[in-house]
C-alpha cells in the first residue's frame, strides 16, 4: 500500500462550507467553490464534497455546486450525500465526480454499492459510514447524520460492503468529528485490517502529528482533515511533509 493522502473536505448545508463537533453546533464557515479553489492550491490530493444534510431533508443534490468545483479543479473530486439511487450516482458523475461516496443510501438498499460498481467500476464508488463505539465496546454504524443506530456493527458492513463492489471506505468516528484530538486509531485499525480495499481515515484530525500517527498506526490509506484547514490550525504544505517523510512500512 503506497501514495499515501490528505483529503480536503467541503462539509455542506444551506450551500455553504459548514463544520461542527460530533455533528452538533455546526457553524458556518465560507464559500465552497473557494475553499475547492484554495485547498486543492495548497496541496490537497483530492477533495470531497458532503451535502451532510441532504438525506435528512430527502432533497436531491446541489448539481450546479457541484459541476462548478467539478470544472474548477484538477485533484479527484468526491462527492457525497443525496445518494440513493443509481440514477443519483450517474447525475454526480456526469456533474463532474471522479467518485461517489454512498453513506445511508447504501444502508438502505446495499444493492446499490454492487449496482453502482457494475456500471462504473468499483475505483468510483466509495462507502462513508459514520460510527460510535457502544456502552459494550462494539462498533455500530450511524444513519441520518449520527442520530440514528442502525444495529449494524461497523466491521462487518465493511466487509459486506468491499464484497458488494466498493472500491474504497471513508471511516467517520462520530465520538473524534469536529473534536481535534486526533482520529480513532483503534477503529480505524480495525477496519483497515477487516479488507483489502483503501481506507480512508476520518475524524478527530487536529495537527500534523495526527497524520503521522494514523499513517503510521493504521494501514489507512487516505486522512480526510476539514475543520484544521478550515480554521487555519494547520497548512496541508505541513501535512504533505509529514506524508513526504515518512515510508510508514510501505
Amino acid at each position: 500500500m503506497t501514495g499515501r493522502k490528505i483529503i480536503a473536505c467541503l462539509d455542506i448545508d444551506h450551500r455553504r462550507v459548514v463544520k461542527g463537533k460530533k455533528f452538533q453546533d455546526v457553524k458556518e464557515l465560507g464559500d465552497p467553490l473557494e475553499l475547492a479553489k484554495k485547498y486543492e492550491a495548497e496541496g490537497a490530493d483530492e477533495l470531497v464534497f458532503y451535502d451532510i444534510s441532504a438525506s435528512v431533508q430527502q432533497r436531491g443534490m446541489f448539481l450546479d455546486l457541484i459541476r462548478q468545483i467539478g470544472e474548477s479543479i484538477k485533484i479527484p473530486f468526491i462527492v457525497g450525500g443525496g445518494i440513493q439511487t443509481l440514477s443519483d450516482v450517474e447525475l454526480a458523475i456526469e456533474a463532474g465526480a471522479d467518485k461517489v461516496s454512498i453513506n445511508s443510501g447504501a444502508l438502505k438498499n446495499p444493492d446499490l454499492l454492487r449496482e453502482a460498481s457494475e456500471r462504473y467500476g468499483s475505483s468510483r464508488i466509495m462507502l462513508s459510514m459514520d460510527v460510535s463505539q457502544s456502552e459494550s465496546g462494539q462498533w455500530m454504524v450511524f444513519a441520518k447524520a449520527g442520530n440514528e443506530d442502525t444495529g449494524m456493527d461497523a466491521i462487518e458492513w465493511a466487509k459486506e460492503a468491499e464484497q458488494l463492489g466498493a472500491g474504497e471506505i471513508v471511516v467517520n468516528c462520530i465520538d473524534e468529528d469536529g473534536m481535534r484530538n486526533g482520529y480513532n486509531l483503534e477503529l480505524t485499525s480495525l477496519v483497515a485490517n477487516s479488507v483489502s480495499i483503501p481506507i480512508v481515515a476520518s475524524g478527530g484530525a487536529g495537527n500534523a502529528q495526527h497524520i503521522r500517527d494514523v499513517f503510521e498506526e493504521t494501514n489507512a490509506q487516505s486522512a480526510l482533515v476539514a475543520s484544521v484547514l478550515h480554521f487555519g490550525i494547520v497548512s496541508l504544505d505541513d501535512l504533505q511533509q509529514v506524508v513526504k517523510e515518512g515510508s510508514y512500512g510501505d
